[in-house]
């Protein structure tokens, strides 16, 4: 069981079959904002939809491609955030998340990642840590900005979103970048 307490307030822990209906009364309350910007919105439509991403993930772990863990805001699960996928040859982690529309704005998702890039590079001592968003996504985008992120480039028509193509955003952050920041604060 991965549990990562990041501060009083929040901590990532692992997705578990009961959180299945939670996760899916949350994504339905924001379906709307979410879908924006992300395909699998369309095809949650049940608890039980919920459930087999779920067990996907934690597939995904025991397998170590990737780490996806459910955010903790005061005990209340608020989203998702982890890592898509894991590089272990180049020591590369690829952050993906979104967060319930009753919770932005509370600076969670930026201390979710915070604390995601903490463990990376601390625990997991890996290299690089890329989180890539679509170019209008400025919510999403203000995240790694946030974080001292560089932006490294743009995919061009990176991702099928619904009806139409869209451009990524590549942000980049090394090791060493994040061990000096820290040390600044």
């Amino acid at each position: 069981m991965f549990l990562f307490v990041i501060d009083d307030e929040i901590a990532l822990k692992h997705l578990e079959i009961n959180d299945a209906a939670p996760l899916f009364q949350l994504t339905d309350e924001s379906r709307e904002t979410l879908r924006q910007w992300l395909v699998w919105v369309d095809h949650t439509k049940s608890p039980e939809d919920s459930k087999a991403f779920i067990d996907s993930v934690l597939k995904q772990f025991a397998d170590r491609k990737g780490l996806t863990a459910g955010i903790l805001y005061k005990g209340e699960l608020t989203g998702v955030a982890g890592f898509n996928f894991f590089d272990w040859t180049n020591g590369i982690g690829h952050i993906g998340y979104w967060l319930g529309t009753g919770y932005e704005g509370k600076g969670i998702m930026t201390r979710a990642v915070r604390g995601l890039i903490d463990y990376a590079v601390y625990s997991l001592e890996l290299n690089r840590i890329e989180i890539r968003a679509a170019y209008a996504n400025q919510k999403s985008r203000a995240i790694p900005e946030r974080l001292g992120f560089i932006q490294e480039g743009q995919i061009r028509q990176a991702e099928w979103l619904h009806d139409h193509y869209v451009d990524h955003i590549v942000y980049g952050m090394l090791a060493h970048e994040w061990k000096d920041q820290k040390k600044q604060e």
